[in-house]
């Protein structure tokens, strides 16, 4: 007998997409898939007109169940909204001659870039993201970056979340736009010294990142070929140096990387390769003093630091400078003219350290639990640091690190407009053990009236666990909204990410993928058993490889969870691994492995892949979303997902997809946009809880 959590409405008849014979064979295994014709075959465009009306029939069923719940979304957008300051202007920083900022006005969607020169009093417009996004559903700024001459602004822009960016150029101090609209790029844009040039990267029709090109201004779009990558698995991207004096082009999959570095003054000189290209070595690299300093993971999968003279950088000449270990985690680094600063993680807890000739230090934060990283620190001689520090409890705070005296000194803290007492709220981290025996960390915030209250509460559980991405414990002022209505809120820090260093990712991923589905699960019931919550009382989100976390766990144990949020969920992971047409396809058999090639991965991908399990039985209440112009999560991922569960699922709860018809991978652009998004998000949990206004 079927468990009806929250019905769907009786008087509406969700859409039912229909279910057309396709099948095929691979290794001597046939796989039968009715909904395969939810894949447009002209995709990247999507003109089949049974396809469109699908999604159409779906938004609208969204917004037809969704209705009653207006007031409940109404009223926490309200919540959403008189948590930002809508004004909101960041710390200036200092590049060349002049000091930038970027302001939000009262009621803009988007930013509006400033600067002005050293010692002025008044700022100049750059860029009105607003005036460019005009009458577009979607906007993306990709890039901006200035000449090393201050004169020329390029930027890069995307205008239906495709991530295919085109670089426009203006002089700064006329507006003039220059006739210099470079097409097809990836967003990046590098400057030559000399201000005549800038490097960009091609992709091609598959959205695949693979040239690298020189643009000379006043040409057209017939540029100079840097770098070509022929293997369709590695993409391509460029970067500047910190002492601007090289232009780093990296080419690499998810493990393995390979960089090459060009004089900035010398833009059409040969590439000068760092590293062989060495299947499982990653690396990343700094320039300055003279001097490479690259994090390699050669000695130790936790990554060491070497560094190499930028006469000749191969690695016969690297020289160890620090080395990474068990719990010591090398995660970045930046170099300044007289010091480089480490971005490291010491046990699962994030640190900063400054290596100078004096000795190593570490700055010390005020809390116990906490994330913090290296900041927007575009000067290379300067007298501080630049740190992002937050907590599950304390707002987003920008400090300065003084390096003479080093004092920490706050220069902007998120304001909460509407009102934040941090003392009201609490936050731990606990150590739940898997069923493998791993000691997994689960970070939680609540109000601290409901952490006394004894008993169950309602609990939402979050989670990512792929690519190494850990998720840091930090502050979210929309999660208020669920905390000030009785809600305990969590973080899994399951396998898959690197929160407890490069190992804790390696045990989530290719054959140890399951890990994480068993982790999250496992969390789950940790928290049951410890009275926080009780089963069926624990909402569930996740986006992207976050998806995919959620149709794995919602098909082991559905009936620990209330409701399940899957946003752009990587539900079809077999057949998406087995179509090497797609441009992130090849990149992510090191993550995950290749079907294709191997009937074992084959095997062990269809064992788990959320949409080849979907089975007849009870699911708890389900919201997926997903983009028509997501490159990264393609649109029939949760369409497919979406219709396949509508044909299986043995209970009345409600199943909505929304599809953003005119966006991508991201959702909607807009700040305030993007706030009704994550409104009719908690709208809709609340209610499959029963929560009211």
């Amino acid at each position: 007998m079927s468990q009806t959590i929250f019905p769907a409405p009786r008087k509406i008849e969700a859409p039912s997409a229909a279910q057309r014979p396709f099948s095929f064979i691979h290794h001597s295994t046939e796989i039968s898939d009715p909904w395969h014709w939810l894949k447009d075959q002209g995709y990247p465009e999507v003109t089949d007109p049974d396809i469109l009306d699908y999604l159409k029939a779906e938004n609208s069923y969204f917004e037809t169940v969704m209705k009653p719940q207006q007031a409940m979304t109404d009223k926490i957008f309200g919540e959403l909204k008189g948590r930002i300051k809508e004004d909101d202007v960041s710390v200036p920083w200092v590049e060349g001659d002049f000091e930038y900022r970027w302001a939000y006005g009262e009621g803009a969607q988007y930013r509006t870039w400033y600067r002005r020169p050293l010692g002025a009093e008044h700022w100049g417009v750059l860029l009105d993201e607003n005036i460019e996004a005009g009458s577009h559903e979607y906007f993306r700024l990709g890039d901006m970056s200035i000449s090393p001459d201050g004169k020329l602004m390029a930027w890069s822009v995307d205008n239906n979340g495709s991530e295919r960016f085109t670089v426009k150029v203006r002089v700064i101090e006329t507006g003039e736009l220059l006739e210099s609209h470079v097409e097809e790029t990836s967003g990046n844009v590098v400057w030559s010294a000399d201000s005549k040039h800038f490097f960009y990267v091609h992709v091609s029709a598959e959205w695949r990142p693979y040239k690298v090109f020189i643009h000379t201004l006043g040409t057209e779009q017939s540029d100079h070929l840097v770098y070509e990558e022929k293997d369709t698995s590695f993409f391509v991207s460029v970067g500047l140096s910190s002492s601007r004096g090289y232009i780093f082009i990296r080419a690499a999959d998810h493990v393995t990387a390979e960089l090459c570095a060009v004089k900035a003054d010398a833009p059409f000189s040969a590439p000068m390769r760092i590293n062989n290209r060495k299947a499982g070595h990653d690396c990343h690299a700094d320039h300055g003093q003279g001097q490479f300093i690259i994090r390699t993971n050669r000695a130790h999968k936790n990554f060491s630091l070497v560094s190499v003279g930028d006469d000749d950088p191969l690695e016969v000449n690297w020289q160890t400078i620090m080395d990474g270990g068990d719990g010591h985690y090398i995660r970045g680094h930046q170099m300044f003219k007289n010091l480089t600063v480490v971005q490291e993680r010491i046990n699962g807890l994030d640190q900063v350290r400054l290596l100078r000739a004096g000795g190593d230090q570490t700055v010390a934060f005020p809390e116990d639990v906490y994330a913090a990283n290296i900041g927007h620190n575009p000067a290379f001689d300067q007298t501080h640091i630049r740190l992002n520090y937050t907590s599950m409890v304390t707002p987003n705070t920008v400090f300065d690190y003084d390096l003479n005296t080093g004092e920490l000194i706050p220069r902007k803290v998120q304001e909460i407009p509407s009102g934040y007492d941090a003392s009201s709220y609490v936050t731990e981290r606990i150590m739940v053990t898997a069923r493998d025996g791993a000691r997994v960390p689960v970070s939680i915030v609540s109000r601290k009236d409901v952490a006394s209250q004894t008993g169950p509460k309602p609990l939402h559980l979050y989670g990512y666990g792929a690519y190494g991405l850990g998720m840091d414990p930090s502050f979210s002022s929309g999660r208020i909204s669920l905390l000030d209505r009785g809600f305990i809120y969590a973080i899994a820090h399951i396998r898959g990410g690197d929160d407890m260093g490069y190992g804790w990712y390696e045990d989530g991923k290719l054959d140890k993928r399951e890990n994480t589905f068993n982790d999250f699960v496992d969390c789950g019931r940790a928290l049951v058993g410890l009275d926080y919550t009780k089963a069926g009382d624990i909402s569930i989100s996740g986006g992207s490889a976050g998806g995919e976390l959620m149709g794995a766990v919602v098909n082991q144990a559905p009936e620990l969870f209330r409701a399940v949020v899957m946003h752009v969920p990587f539900v079809d992971v077999l057949n998406t691994m087995l179509d090497e047409s797609l441009p992130l396809t090849p990149i992510e058999w090191p993550e995950w492995g290749n079907p294709i090639a191997l009937k074992e991965v084959f095997d062990h991908i269809r064992s788990y892949s959320p949409y080849d399990q979907i089975e007849a039985k009870d699911y708890p209440p389900m919201m997926v979303t997903g983009g028509l112009n997501d490159p990264r999560v393609t649109y029939w991922e949760p369409a497919k997902w979406t219709a396949k569960m509508r044909a299986y699922k043995t209970d009345n709860n409600v199943l909505v997809m929304k599809i953003n018809m005119g966006a991508g991978h991201g959702g909607k652009s807009g700040r305030f946009e993007r706030l009704h998004e994550t409104a009719e998000e908690y709208s809709f949990i609340l209610m499959t809880f029963g929560i009211g206004t």
